[in-house]
């Protein structure tokens, strides 16, 4: 299917992979790329030297388009008070496991989009960049756009699609409150202003002119059906990815994702800091999945890290973010570029 959105992105099929840190690479990026769809890299938690590697990857794998995906939050001040009590929260858990909590140092984990990074991937010239949480500043987006990059941001209210029109997204992710991973708001932290992807996808066509993704609980080409039928340019996919071939998903997290934990998801702060939906498990169930003791984003990994490697090791995701979206009945353990063909098979349903 060719469209506005597949003649911005120069690929086949208005479909884009999602981003998904922590569970993929180059590979899964490679795969769909190459089967007509938009891979994406996530770039946020990469290391300078570990991006480089995947950008190498992408360039010996491909020579269609691909995403960077990189966040675009505000770092924040650290709070040593706040910072105790999330320790104090977590130490039973930390004497269980036989762990130092004094040992875990501070750390952010995740940075925002800056020059620095830009001088990264620069001489890669990305046709596509993405960005969660907003955009870059002012100067470094249009840096980026010299370059000929098509900019996509998520949009989760009317208010923040208007935004994001209006600051330079060249395309508006709808994304709603069935999507896995984290939330892509940034205006407010109110979770009541989210809303499911059919009720915000119509509203944000209605209230932009650039093209919009609906994304959040697509997971077959019936879905993918659904939301052109509502008005989309395209649709974004992340979960049903997560049990492919070229995933780099955990071997827990894959057994949540195709056992019945999977249909209980909720949004939660505990790995980071933001509210992302992720299935239920322990520590979401014993901490609360939205408890106020964990700091700011995304200064609450730090302390949680160590947790979730002693009880993978074991074999255990209690202490793991099991990121998904509340419809996971799409994941097969199947190569990526037969679950792409699958899905764009909706883009000729007639519904």
């Amino acid at each position: 299917m060719q469209n506005a959105l597949t003649t911005l992105l120069g690929t086949e099929h208005p479909l884009i992979q999602a981003p998904m840190a922590g569970v993929q690479g180059a590979s899964l990026a490679v795969a769909v790329s190459n089967a007509g769809a938009l891979g994406s890299l996530p770039c946020a938690m990469l290391t300078p030297e570990a991006l480089q590697r995947e950008l190498k990857a992408l360039h010996a794998g491909t020579t269609h388009p691909v995403n960077l995906n990189f966040f675009c939050h505000v770092p924040p001040q650290p709070d040593a008070a706040r910072e105790a009590a999330w320790r104090h929260a977590l130490a039973p858990y930390y004497a269980e496991a036989g762990l130092d909590i004094a040992a875990v140092p501070a750390g952010a984990g995740r940075v925002p989009f800056s020059h620095d990074t830009a001088n990264q991937i620069e001489a890669f010239r990305p046709p596509v960049l993405s960005f969660h949480f907003g955009l870059p500043a002012p100067d470094l987006l249009a840096r980026v756009k010299r370059w000929g990059s098509v900019v996509l941001s998520s949009a989760t209210t009317v208010a923040e699609a208007r935004w994001l029109a209006a600051h330079g997204a060249d395309a508006i992710i709808a994304q709603g409150l069935e999507a896995g991973g984290h939330r892509g708001m940034f205006q407010s932290d109110d979770l009541n202003s989210q809303m499911g992807t059919m009720a915000l996808l119509p509203q944000l066509v209605a209230a932009v002119n650039v093209p919009v993704i609906a994304a959040g609980g697509i997971a077959d080409a019936a879905g993918v059906a659904a939301a052109m039928a509502l008005g989309a340019a395209g649709v974004q996919v992340g979960t049903t990815y997560l049990c492919s071939h070229e995933a780099t998903t955990s071997t827990p997290h894959r057994t949540a994702l195709q056992s019945e934990a999977a249909q209980l998801t909720a949004l939660t702060t505990l790995f980071s800091g933001r509210p992302a939906r992720s299935i239920v498990n322990r520590v979401m169930r014993e901490l609360g999945p939205l408890n106020p003791a964990a700091p700011a984003f995304p200064l609450a990994t730090a302390a949680m890290a160590p947790l979730r490697a002693h009880w993978e090791a074991l074999g255990s995701g209690d202490f793991s973010p099991l990121w998904a979206g509340q419809n996971t009945r799409g994941c097969q353990n199947l190569p990526a570029a037969d679950i792409t063909r699958q899905l764009v098979k909706g883009f000729s349903l007639d519904l």
